[in-house]
């Protein structure tokens, strides 16, 4: 479908039949439905809970907690954000969603900035996208030269290591959706007169951009997935599903004490798996 006729799907108010049947499953999602509000909301606030004492043991210890979200537009990267601050404090849990790099940002050290927003003692610091709009959204949409992702690709790693030697958990999760998912989010972004501001201009451009964009996601995830800095994925196109075992991963993963395991223990492995090799078989 090319890029006008996809902008001519989006201003029509009625989303494509066609379309609507294919949202769910499309790139090789397992579930044909979502996850039963009242299940999401029940072992969401029991989760969130659990939150609240990993929270209480972070700012107790002084420990330092760093998550990434990552995904194409419109995957989900804000609700989870939302679900991880609803009820911590925000001195304690803070979100960073970092505009444009100014004059002054371009001629620092590509790090730096990013850098200055890492967590203190006793701190959890959430970034809704990160550094590796380098190897994304900068070289899909020619914000970036071919040179500069090379370098960031070899970089990238190396920088997390620093991070996570200097006694910071890092966790990096990207959050995985279907082409025609991501499409029925654009349309319902595009109708809604709370949501419309979230489609942007750069959301437009890159309508055409899908292959680009995959391309580019799958070298990130090859070359960027490490030991010491794994790639958590998470198929998202249901987002209670991506936020319920996004949460239970990260839950299990912090050693907080009076710890209810019996909230954790069921990670889908049909939603949540690691690295390139997760998504191999995506449709």
């Amino acid at each position: 479908m090319s890029r006008m006729t996809l902008e001519f799907e989006l201003d029509n108010p009625e989303f494509p039949e066609k379309l609507a049947k294919k949202a769910m499953k499309s790139g090789g999602y397992p579930y044909k439905d979502k996850l039963k509000r009242s299940t999401y909301e029940e072992e969401l606030e029991a989760l969130q809970v659990e939150l609240v004492k990993a929270q209480e043991w972070v700012k107790e210890t002084g420990e330092r907690v760093v998550c990434l979200f990552e995904g194409r537009d419109a995957a989900g990267k804000g609700g989870c954000i939302k679900v991880l601050t609803q009820y911590t404090n925000p001195r304690n849990v803070r979100s960073v969603a970092l505009s444009k790099p100014s004059d002054v940002e371009r001629g620092q050290w590509y790090f730096q900035r990013y850098a200055q927003q890492l967590p203190t003692r006793g701190e959890i610091v959430l970034f809704d996208r990160s550094w590796y709009n380098r190897a994304g959204v900068e070289p899909v949409m020619g914000f970036s030269t071919p040179e500069q992702t090379e370098k960031f690709l070899v970089d990238a790693p190396r920088f997390e290591k620093m991070v996570r030697d200097s006694g910071t958990r890092l966790f990096k999760f990207w959050l995985n959706i279907g082409r025609e998912m991501q499409w029925k989010r654009f349309h319902d972004r595009r109708h809604s007169p709370l949501k419309h501001w979230k489609l942007s201009p750069i959301d437009l451009e890159a309508l055409d951009k899908w292959d680009a964009y995959t391309e580019a996601r799958n070298r990130m995830l090859k070359e960027t997935h490490q030991p010491h800095s794994p790639w958590i994925v998470i198929r998202s196109n249901d987002k209670r599903r991506a936020r319920i075992n996004m949460m239970r991963y990260l839950l299990n993963e912090l050693p907080y004490p009076k710890k209810d395991q019996s909230l954790l223990e069921h990670i889908d492995p049909e939603i949540l798996g690691f690295g390139y090799d997760f998504l191999k078989h995506e449709e």
